[in-house]
């Protein structure tokens, strides 16, 4: 069950519309300043993250030229003690002289160790060979070098024995500072940021705590030039600086700025900023309280008409004090509320009737549907009883039964037929005829229908316009309107029949709604029975709805009535009460064509010529076989196609003409008309015959059949056959319905 929605009143939608709209402001400027806050607060950290870059460049600088100067002066000494004191390079302890050095190491003409010192006992010969190798491969004069766990900022000099200026150099002096944690806190204190120095994927030496060192390890090895990383759930901002242009792995700067305090910053400026909304919002809902006492007091007796109005309630009293935009409304209000009362009988009568429309559309498509697959089964079940009845003997055991299966298919093609009159989906032959002379020529039958008890009056219009429908249909109209009349007599009455033109204005459309303005010839059935209430007059069209008792009506008379009637283009309107009988008119366009002569036709089944080739498309496998079987039999060539598709491509691969196109109308797929149509344009010469169990016709489609008839399921074998023959004597496509020729 839904929730009902509250009930608030103006004034309390005016205050909250204040309240809403202060605390929106609020909100919005607490998220502006705090988004300008927070933008300016991370680029101050930026800044002062590239500011630390700089100052750690200049002091790596320095240290670079402070190593320089030193490995100048080492070198100097070491060309000169070289040459002067060959003992000194055997002295592996303290060959030269190495105070404020980390690292030294001399090297002969083949950059052969031929002295080592440092401070770190993991640093090795072997390794300072392959680093120097590296480094001078390169041609660098000053480098990073990573071994034993340290991680070194190193200068290299030649040393010159000055024998010749041309001589090469005689070895080759490296003077390096290990970068360790003092180095780099000293470094971190100096700009107020974090510092960490790495080489490939290890961190050598930074300000973190050995926890947050490793987890700086792990995300420093896809980290960009600079960008913002999480470091146990703190927020930094990162720049990475390549010490050297060595390719991987090579020694890296990573400068660390935290958020931290600029976050700590906007929490107490989000504490501030909500104080002041606060502060906003109570001082906007006092000035609401006390505006909208007297703005929205005129509104709120306006609101009370509004409700009363909503209650059926016409009469309440309105306020329209002064000349203001609520007065005006107030009048215009009241004005349309007398409009609104005078109208209001026609709108429910107009609702009413719309609902009813939309609920015979809804039931006609749905009985449209069911006789659509019904004929279908219908077509099968009443071939095969046929052929059956046909090929045994007169004293077979089961003649009697494929007789009975027989009539049983008769009668159940004759309430499909019925029920595709009711959806308007039935094949009809429309013809221009005298509603006078059918009605006459039906008066015999009639009379033989009504009980003696019932007096049968027929009034003849004079001259009266002419009609184009199906006079079957038509007579099936007055047939059910005459039997359901006599019905609601049991104890005898009047039954008039009458006919008379009619010229339809506005005026009179208007009380009756649906039907248009033109000319036309009337046909009215009226009674003295019992009549009927509201709740039956307003479904007495519905397809299977009857009042009689179980057995004796299959409330599919008046349903037809109303298809016929829609589907002729017409109208029909019903006037009755309980006792005093009913009333219903029958509204048919008048037409100026000439009448003509009803042709008969002869369905003695021709003979097929033995070249002549049938192609049958149709998607329901029973009625496929059957009418294969019909046209074999018949002397025909069939080849057959479960969809408009194959059908196609069957035709496609025949090289021999095809003299026949058989159809249904609906298929998946591909429609008959468009599949009829693309074989015309290969085949203009082939003939065409639509078969289907409902008329789907669709003005607007681009295959559609036009004014064509149908081959109406379920078809028998002559009337199958006779069809097929027409079309290829006549030389045009042929279309016809069966349902006459079923059932008598």
């Amino acid at each position: 069950m839904a929730m009902r929605q509250p009930n608030l009143g103006l004034r309390t939608k005016f205050l909250l519309s204040l309240v809403l709209t202060t605390t929106g402001l609020s909100f919005a400027t607490l998220l502006v300043v705090r988004h300008l806050a927070k933008k300016h607060l991370q680029q101050e950290i930026v800044t002062e993250a590239q500011n630390s870059e700089l100052t750690f460049k200049a002091l790596l600088h320095q240290r670079q030229a402070a190593l320089s100067r030193k490995a100048n002066l080492l070198a100097t000494l070491a060309a000169v003690t070289l040459t002067d004191d060959p003992a000194l390079q055997d002295s592996a302890d303290n060959p030269l002289e190495t105070e404020g050095s980390d690292l030294v190491v001399l090297t002969d003409g083949d950059n052969k160790i031929t002295a080592l010192h440092t401070t770190n006992p993991h640093f090795t010969a072997s390794d300072a060979e392959g680093l120097l190798s590296r480094s001078v491969s390169r041609g660098a004069t000053s480098d990073w070098w990573y071994a034993g766990g340290a991680l070194y900022q190193v200068v290299l000099q030649p040393v010159q024995r000055r024998v010749s200026p041309e001589d090469p150099p005689s070895g080759t002096v490296v003077v390096g500072r290990e970068i360790g944690y003092a180095a780099v806190h000293d470094m971190g204190r100096m700009s107020s940021s974090g510092v960490a120095f790495s080489y490939g994927a290890d961190v050598v030496a930074s300000t973190l705590t050995p926890l947050d060192e490793h987890e700086l390890g792990q995300r420093a090895r896809g980290m960009a030039s600079e960008g913002q990383i999480q470091i146990r759930d703190e927020p930094y901002f990162a720049i990475s600086v390549p010490l050297t242009d060595a390719p991987a792995p090579s020694a890296r700067l990573i400068i660390l700025k935290s958020y931290r305090e600029a976050a700590a910053f906007l929490n107490e400026l989000n504490r501030l900023l909500i104080g002041l909304g606060t502060i906003a919002l109570l001082t906007g809902t006092w000035l609401a309280i006390f505006i909208s006492d007297t703005f929205t007091r005129p509104l709120e007796n306006l609101d009370k008409g509004v409700q009363a109005l909503e209650r059926g309630d016409f009469n309440f009293p309105l306020e329209a004090r002064g000349d203001d935009e609520v007065a005006h409304v107030t009048r215009a209000f009241d004005q349309m509320r007398g409009t609104l009362q005078k109208n209001e009988s026609q709108k429910q009568r107009l609702e009413e009737q719309l609902r009813q429309s939309q609920k015979m559309e809804a039931l006609g498509r749905l009985a449209g549907g069911v006789a659509h697959d019904f004929n279908n089964l219908l077509t099968v079940i009443k071939g095969h009883s046929d052929l059956m009845v046909e090929r045994l003997d007169s004293g077979h055991p089961l003649l009697g039964s494929g007789q009975q299966i027989r009539k049983a298919a008769d009668r159940a093609a004759a309430l499909t037929r019925q029920m595709l009159a009711f959806s308007r989906q039935q094949a009809l032959e429309a013809t221009v005829f005298d509603l006078n002379a059918l009605v006459t020529d039906m008066c015999k039958l009639l009379r033989r229908l009504i009980h003696e008890d019932v007096e049968f009056v027929f009034r003849p219009g004079e001259s009266l316009g002419r009609v184009k429908a199906d006079t079957g249909q038509i007579e099936q109209v007055l047939l059910n309107l005459v039997v359901n009349a006599c019905d609601a007599m049991a104890q005898g009455g009047k039954l008039t029949v009458e006919t008379h033109n009619l010229l339809v204005d506005a005026d009179y459309a208007g009380t009756r709604p649906t039907l248009e303005v033109g000319h036309y010839t009337v046909l009215t059935v009226t009674d003295t029975g019992h009549g009927m209430d509201t709740e039956t007059k307003a479904r007495i069209f519905e397809p299977f709805f009857t009042t009689k008792e179980q057995g004796k009506g299959t409330g599919l008379g008046l349903a037809t009535v109303y298809g016929v009637v829609k589907q002729s283009g017409g109208f029909i309107w019903v006037e009755t009460a309980p006792g005093a009988g009913s009333r219903f008119e029958v509204y048919l366009p008048r037409v100026e064509a000439d009448i003509k002569p009803a042709q008969t036709e002869n369905l003695t089944p021709a003979r097929a010529c033995a070249s002549e080739t049938v192609l049958l498309a149709e998607d329901e496998e029973g009625v496929r076989e059957l009418a294969c079987e019909f046209l074999t039999a018949a002397g025909y060539r069939v080849f057959v196609a479960q969809d408009g598709e194959r059908a196609l491509k069957i035709a496609e691969m025949l090289n021999e003409p095809i003299h026949l196109l058989v159809t249904d109308v609906v298929m998946p797929k591909m429609r008959g008309p468009e599949l009829a149509e693309r074989l015309k344009r290969v085949r203009p010469d082939i003939k065409v015959v639509y078969m289907s169990g409902y008329l789907d016709q669709d003005a607007s489609s681009e295959h559609s059949v036009g004014d064509s008839e149908y081959l109406q399921k379920p078809f028998s074998r002559d009337l199958l056959v006779h069809r097929v023959g027409a079309a290829l004597r006549n030389g045009s496509s042929v279309t016809a319905m069966a349902g006459q020729s079923i059932v008598a």
